[in-house]
């Protein structure tokens, strides 16, 4: 699977940078062309002329050395690679990426590079359980980046734990089983609507609602990782984009429903997770309300339902509606599926612990139109999101037999 691959090896200081040697050998043994990157400090460890030689190619450690003056030489690399492997990765290099700091020429051709990048970390045992090694590999992770986890066993310092690289033939079989598997959403279009809408009444003030637009970006993530072509449009949120999803950013409930139709057509799924405001003022005002004696009454209009129009029009998109109730939810759900013509639900009690639109974990209900029924128990939102997609990509599976 790695035959003609250009595959970067960056390799970081620490006593395993010795069995990067052989990882670089079998790489090239594998036909992979390999190019080596070392830090300064993996070259008191290792010499540059070891890696040149297993790898028939010059070796980079300097990011002002440039070796062909026609090109940029870490913007080239970063183009040139197909996937990345760091290995040994040390907690110095792990807290460098998540923290976005390029200041040698590894981390640098990292922060310019939209390959995979599979990371081999290898550290004492209690740099690798430190609570901020452990936060930055999780940042790194949800941002797409492949963990090989260490081995447990005698460490150079001394300890026996968990925190040695692992072994050269490992980190390969990995890289390859992981290429050989076909993401279930490969080739798949997939549009998702997340977090709230506002509308405005002045200049000041605006009608919303509590979402997060959390679960819609986490399903996002989840549906790019698992091989999908992602658009994501959301209301104002202060979150992230997720690494390789298309962004559309809108305020209204009109504003979402003009893009969700303008991205409908070519899409193979469509999930609308946003809590898009059902009312919106009849007059709104240019300038600030001013306070009056008594009460105050605004009177409302519908907004277009977005979901609604969408089952209306569509052909062989496969839609998903979100159902947040707070009583009775199955059966408000299971009519929403009905009468909105989708091919699945997925419903939450938005008063159950650890439910709800601000948190990072959720409980719901699947159901499809076809009578599968599947209860996902109290769980992180991308851990949904995953389960949800595979109940989406089997349900696919089983429409076109």
């Amino acid at each position: 699977m790695v035959k003609g691959m250009n595959i970067v090896l960056g390799v970081t200081g620490g006593i395993a940078a010795y069995k990067a040697c052989a990882l670089t050998s079998k790489l090239v043994q594998q036909d992979a062309n390999v190019k080596v990157i070392m830090t300064s400090s993996a070259s008191q460890f290792v010499s540059p002329l070891t890696f040149q030689a297993l790898s028939r190619n010059p070796v980079y450690t300097n990011t002002f050395d440039e070796k062909d003056p026609e090109k940029i030489a870490h913007i080239d690399l970063a183009d040139w690679a197909d996937l990345f492997i760091l290995a040994p990765t040390t907690a110095n290099m792990i807290g460098k990426i998540a923290n976005g700091i390029a200041d040698d020429m590894l981390s640098t051709v990292l922060l310019a590079t939209e390959a995979p990048v599979y990371i081999a970390p290898a550290m004492n045992v209690h740099m690798y359980a430190h609570p901020a090694v452990i936060e930055n590999m999780k940042k790194l992770e949800s941002w797409g980046y492949k963990f090989i986890e260490p081995g447990s066993g005698y460490l150079a310092c001394g300890y026996v734990g968990k925190g040695r690289l692992e072994e050269p033939e490992t980190i390969v079989e990995v890289v390859i089983n992981d290429l050989l598997t076909k993401k279930p959403l490969t080739g798949k279009k997939v549009l998702i609507s997340a977090g709230p809408t506002k509308e405005k009444i002045d200049p000041i003030r605006y009608f919303t609602n509590h979402s997060s637009g959390k679960m819609g970006f986490a399903l996002a993530e989840e549906a790019q990782r698992l091989g999908a072509d992602v658009t994501l449009v959301t209301g104002k949120v202060s979150l992230s984009t997720p690494v390789n999803v298309k962004r559309v950013d809108v305020t209204t409930a009109e504003e979402m429903y003009q893009q969700m139709i303008k991205h409908f057509q070519d899409k193979d799924i469509v999930i609308k997770a946003a809590a898009v405001a059902d009312y919106r003022p009849i007059t709104t005002y240019d300038k600030k309300m001013k306070k009056q004696p008594g009460n105050l009454v605004i009177e409302f209009e519908r907004t277009k339902d977005i979901l609604k129009e969408l089952g209306d029009i569509k052909t062989t998109q496969y839609l998903v509606g979100f159902a947040a109730e707070t009583n009775d939810v199955i059966n408000y759900g299971q009519k929403k599926l009905q009468d909105k013509n989708l091919d699945a639900i997925v419903i939450n009690d938005i008063q159950a612990e650890g439910a709800g639109f601000a948190g990072d974990t959720n409980v719901v209900t699947f159901i499809t139109s076809g009578g599968i029924q599947k209860n996902i128990e109290l769980t992180t939102k991308n851990n949904i999101s995953k389960q949800l997609l595979m109940l989406i990509s089997s349900d696919l599976k089983d429409d076109t037999k």
